[in-house]
């Protein structure tokens, strides 16, 4: 019996030993800086950006630097669920808004208690990992959990009286309220953007089995069916444009269906046409015209919270969530044990690092993260050194940003140097800090994006081996 148990422990041993070993090697580090091709929008990267501008603005007007700050984090609620029908994204940014105040809420409430940092590190680490459980189970896309320790973290270090705890409830609020707004706007005047753009990436999926052949069939189907259930999300009996994007879908279909014996080549280029019509911001397009009265009617998919809901029994989820559990404590209660001046940053870093899909991304994750922050701190800090005011300080904050949301899609690294630049911006809002804060930020992350790929590699799934099939170097 002691020999039957044994040799699953070497193996697993070995298996966290090879994991860790990834970490290191030159393929994870190459891999992690190279910026993928991705179908990223501007828009929604703008519309968050916009939203940031209103309540900064409204901030420096008011005379409330410190306010302003949690407003813009509230905002950051419009920067969830992009691309996704109008009717699910309002209900989808409504959670994460009511998340990001609720977070703001606790970690207010916690810095009034005067609680020591080792209690402040575990609280916010249970936080954590309930965070990443929650919005993994409702899939709620986009920046992810840390934008809610994050806002827990800053409104521990600012609220000292029943009067602070107010400050940023409200304010944290009136910021989700405005990125709620300013993301539903174009629901408006452009109700069919979402459908038009997964129809659109459709149909370029389709295209690509012509320079790609059989390989991309699989990846032409994910995407018709993606773009069916956008359509199913804001389907109308009686909307015709929408019957015109499923014809789109059908035609579609029948060249996929018809791959193999070479029909693409004859859609290709009606296809590229369509997509770029239906990419552009109008009512209208040129695309084929049908009879709505008989078009089928749609199965409507069951809604995010039905799904969510049931998700929540998730193994793999659970099992996620404790590991950022035992991660956050561990990089928070080091960091508070080396003396470091922000141990919440590292438990934020952890938590950040054990977002990835498996343990590759992870460490991909991970690197790029400590990439990004190191840069990202660098620049923070030749721009604190500048001592400007508010308002220099504010357009920086909605430049970087955009720019993060434009890149997210593309490189993790380019992302992270935007958003730590501007993250230190925000706790430096109204606020007398210097450019060490940057160094602080610096250690902090290592520390935590470490402890991060440790607790992952410790703790990896014998049937999670991405990380042994990684791409060859070219």
């Amino acid at each position: 019996m002691p020999l039957a148990t044994s040799v699953p422990d070497r193996s697993r041993l070995r298996h966290s030993r090879i994991a860790l070993a990834h970490s290191l090697s030159p393929t994870a580090w190459r891999e992690s800086l190279e910026f993928r091709s991705a179908d990223a929008t501007r828009a929604p990267a703008l519309r968050v950006g916009a939203a940031v501008l209103v309540v900064l603005v409204a901030g420096g007007l008011l005379d409330l630097p410190h306010p302003a700050g949690f407003a813009a984090l509230g905002a950051l609620a419009s920067a969830f669920g992009r691309h996704e029908p109008y009717s699910q994204q309002a209900g989808k940014i409504a959670v994460v808004g009511l998340g990001v105040v609720g977070y703001a809420a606790l970690g207010a409430a916690v810095g009034t208690t005067g609680a020591a940092m080792w209690t402040q590190i575990a609280v916010l680490s249970v936080a954590a990992a309930i965070a990443f459980w929650i919005l993994g189970a409702f899939r709620l896309s986009g920046p992810g959990p840390v934008i809610l320790i994050f806002a827990a973290a800053g409104a521990a270090g600012f609220a000292r009286t029943a009067v602070d705890v107010r400050d940023v409830v409200v304010a944290t609020a009136l910021g989700a309220l405005v990125g709620w707004a300013v993301a539903m706007l174009p629901a408006l005047h452009h109700p069919h953007g979402p459908a038009r753009l997964a129809v659109a990436r459709a149909l370029a999926a389709v295209a690509a089995i012509e320079r790609d052949g059989e390989r991309a069939v699989p990846g032409a189907r994910a995407a018709i069916a993606r773009a069916h259930e956008v359509l199913a999300l804001g389907f109308s009996r009686t909307d015709r444009h929408t019957h015109e994007l499923l014809a789109l879908l059908d035609a579609a279909e029948t060249v996929v269906d018809g791959a193999a014996s070479g029909v693409a080549a004859d859609r290709v280029a009606e296809f590229a046409l369509f997509e770029a019509e239906l990419r552009k911001v109008r009512r209208d397009i040129a695309i084929p015209r049908v009879d709505a009265a008989g078009a089928p009617v749609l199965a409507r998919p069951a809604g995010f919270a039905r799904e969510g809901f049931a998700r929540l029994r998730d193994r793999a989820l659970l099992v996620g969530a404790g590991r950022v559990l035992l991660a956050a404590l561990i990089a928070g209660w080091f960091a508070e044990a080396a003396g470091l001046q922000h141990p919440l940053w590292a438990t934020m870093g952890a938590m950040a690092a054990l977002q990835g899909a498996n343990y590759r991304n992870t460490v991909q994750r991970a690197i790029q993260r400590l990439l990004g922050n190191v840069a990202g701190a660098v620049l923070a800090a030749a721009l604190l050194a500048l001592s400007l005011d508010y308002w220099p300080y504010a357009l920086a904050i909605v430049v970087l940003q955009t720019v993060a949301e434009l890149y997210v899609m593309k490189n993790y690294a380019a992302t992270s140097v935007a958003v730590t630049a501007m993250a230190l911006l925000l706790t430096g809002l109204g606020a007398s800090v210097g450019p060490e804060i940057a160094l602080s930020r610096i250690a902090d992350t290592l520390v935590g994006v470490v402890v991060g790929v440790l607790v992952a590699a410790a703790t990896i799934d014998r049937s999670d081996r991405h990380h042994l099939t990684a791409a060859p170097a070219r």
